[in-house]
């Protein structure tokens, strides 16, 4: 049996009440407000992915918002140390996501995400200032279906 081999730090970010008061002040200011930029342009880029798949589900985009607009926000922060030995750790065990939309930035060149399909792992080659959006349960749910979501795991 494999290990997760892994740090994460998750921050719950919306709503803001949901937000540790004893952490989030303490955070220097500089970071703080960068985080605040980024959370506001995450959950823009999460509604308008949301826009674009309620029109290709021909619903009216109004009831995708109304649904998903004030719901909630987490951040997660994960460091995968080297492992002196490999083979008996994963970073994340496989896995699907318990959400609407996961929305992944990738900060290096290590292809440690992989996706599966038809029953094979597949490496996800990260690319410079682009991010991997993974559909969760929630939405496949919700679409019937339609949006699918992915099992994966981090090497």
């Amino acid at each position: 049996q494999k290990l997760d081999w892994g740090y994460g730090f998750t921050m719950f970010t919306l709503p803001t009440h949901l937000r540790k008061p004893h952490l989030f002040p303490k955070l220097p200011l500089p970071f703080r407000d960068d985080l605040e930029v980024y959370l506001t342009e995450l959950k823009n880029l999460t509604l308008k992915i949301l826009d674009l798949m309620a029109k290709a589900l021909r619903m009216d985009p109004n009831d995708m918002k109304e649904l998903f607009e004030n719901g909630m926000q987490s951040l997660r922060m994960n460091y995968y140390p080297p492992c002196p030995q490999p083979e008996q750790v994963l970073g994340f065990k496989p896995h699907s996501d318990g959400s609407v939309l996961t929305i992944l930035l990738q900060i290096n060149e290590m292809d440690g995400l992989q996706i599966k399909k038809d029953g094979k792992w597949f490496a996800v080659k990260p690319l410079p200032d682009a991010l991997i959006v993974n559909v969760g349960d929630v939405l496949e749910i919700f679409s019937n279906g339609t949006y699918r979501n992915i099992e994966h795991r981090a090497l």
